[in-house]
């Protein structure tokens, strides 16, 4: 805050603004922009949960087969805020329950009745840990439910880019004296990826959009903060002024269509780069233009 700020009252017109925007809670409004931005690690979380589903829709074992088809299914078939609430939960109990059998007497039982109760020393966060833990813990739990969901619509999608691979290229390569394994890494692989981009954009652009369900996860996210700052704040505030949430979230619309955009870029970078020398009408139009 700057050195100005010490008395609010005594401030207007832009020296109120600048103190008014470098408040606390404004620089947790700011950092929330920095969380969203990190939940892209959950787009490489959800394609490994997609890669392995699909991966298991095609296995030749039957057991491994079906629990791919559940997986893809039973998620793309259900809300995603009802994963996004359970999965959460699920973790949470599942962990503290493993600490509460090496930290709390084993011989009591967690569940009692309808409630889950565990010893302090195994509760996740500690009760004594910061307040950044928790918000840390709660993201944590947020990209796993984030990749649980979205792995299984990218399981779909890879599996369709699986199917679409010619089948004639899989058939020369074990003509060859190619194993299934060297077929999947040295043919079927590197080529799905021309056929998968553009749903996996389509799937990014979803991620992003659903990044304010951290809201329902008790993360203070960009959307939390705009409704906070942005309500009409009383002369009891060090900074009263009317409902500004309109501004607020007009701001955060901005900084979406600014990620997509960019984002577009970057897909329409990555789809040239793997069209070039494909068997595909991309491919094709590459190299036309190229003579």
């Amino acid at each position: 805050m700057f050195s100005h700020c010490t008395d609010p009252s005594a401030l207007d017109g832009l020296a109120w603004l600048s103190c008014y925007l470098t408040t606390g809670n404004h620089m947790l409004f700011y950092a929330s922009f920095g969380t969203v931005l990190l939940l892209a690690i959950t787009a490489p979380a959800a394609l490994i949960f997609g890669f392995g589903g699909a991966m298991a829709s095609r296995s030749r074992i039957a057991g491994v087969r079906w629990f791919g088809r559940i997986y893809t299914s039973m998620v793309r078939g259900v809300p995603d805020i009802i994963f996004f609430l359970f999965v959460p939960i699920a973790l949470d109990q599942g962990f503290e329950w493993l600490r509460s059998r090496v930290y709390c007497d084993p011989s009591v039982p967690v569940r009692q009745g309808n409630e889950f109760i565990v010893c302090a020393a195994a509760k996740l966060p500690l009760s004594t840990s910061p307040e950044w833990v928790h918000q840390a813990y709660g993201i944590f739990l947020a990209v796993i439910a984030f990749a649980v969901v979205f792995g299984a619509f990218a399981a779909n999608v890879l599996h369709g880019a699986m199917n679409a691979v010619p089948k004639a290229q899989l058939e020369t390569a074990e003509a060859y004296g190619m194993s299934p394994r060297q077929v999947n890494r040295r043919i079927l692989i590197p080529q799905m990826w021309t056929y998968a981009l553009p749903g996996l954009a389509n799937l990014w652009m979803i991620l992003i959009k659903a990044t304010p369900l951290l809201f329902v996860l008790g993360v203070e996210d960009i959307v939390y903060w705009a409704r906070e700052l942005g309500g009409a704040k009383t002369r009891a505030y060090a900074y009263p002024h009317p409902d500004w949430r309109l501004y607020y979230f007009l701001a955060i619309l901005a900084f979406y269509l600014l990620m997509t955009w960019g984002s577009e870029r970057i897909f329409d970078r990555i789809r040239t780069r793997l069209s070039r020398g494909q068997a595909t009408a991309a491919g094709e139009a590459m190299r036309k233009a190229a003579t």
